[in-house]
């Protein structure tokens, strides 16, 4: 897509995460923050996906690298994050949204609205003026070590419930099969150990 209709997008987008804090009644905030990084922030035209990262109100346990967290179904298809202009990922609001591959992201949505200084300055191409969270090299370093016991964690649990009669039932249904678990295990894994080995590579 052009850069302008990416941004575009992106103000739809803040928009719907902003219907979010009424509805469903009694949510408790799920989604409360979302951040833009990648090829849109540095002016790239055509931008085949813009990418996001949707911090959510859950422990860290609960959204390891890679994963698509239980209950964030209608989250998805609330916003659209599904119908082809995003590449999303979850994060929880009790870890950095920087990671290995989230890099310098600029927040353009939080609870308290869509943040309209961060839109403005897509929509005229000022990036010296957005507002990246950027990381140490030690801090990322550091992050990925633990995520990546996070991440090994998770997917030692999914090996060995795979076949288990419950947890396949409560992995199945809206569009999501046990095999999508066992495969973001292993993708959140592999991507971080990766990443730990070679931490000056361009990840992915």
């Amino acid at each position: 897509m052009r850069y302008q209709r990416a941004v575009e997008r992106l103000r739809m987008l803040a928009e719907a995460c902003q219907q979010t804090t009424t509805w469903p009644p009694g949510n408790e905030l799920v989604l409360r923050e979302s951040y833009v990084f990648g090829e849109v922030l540095d002016g790239d035209d055509p931008i085949e996906l813009v990418k996001v990262a949707m911090v959510v109100n859950l422990p860290s346990e609960e959204v390891p690298w890679e994963s698509h967290p239980r209950g964030t179904e209608w989250l998805v298809d609330t916003l659209r994050l599904n119908k082809g202009a995003f590449a999303y990922w979850w994060r929880s609001r009790h870890d950095p949204v920087w990671n290995h591959y989230i890099r310098e992201p600029v927040r353009f949505w939080s609870v308290d609205g869509p943040d309209e200084d961060v839109l403005r300055a897509l929509s005229e191409r000022r990036f010296s003026d957005l507002p990246r969270l950027s990381a140490d090299p030690c801090e990322v370093r550091a992050h990925t070590a633990t995520a990546l016991d996070a991440a090994l964690s998770r997917l030692r649990e999914v090996h060995a419930n795979y076949w288990e009669r419950d947890w396949r039932r409560e992995n199945r249904g809206n569009d999501r099969y046990p095999e999508n678990s066992l495969w973001e295990a292993v993708e959140g894994y592999l991507d971080l150990l990766d990443a730990k080995d070679s931490p000056e590579r361009e990840s992915r």
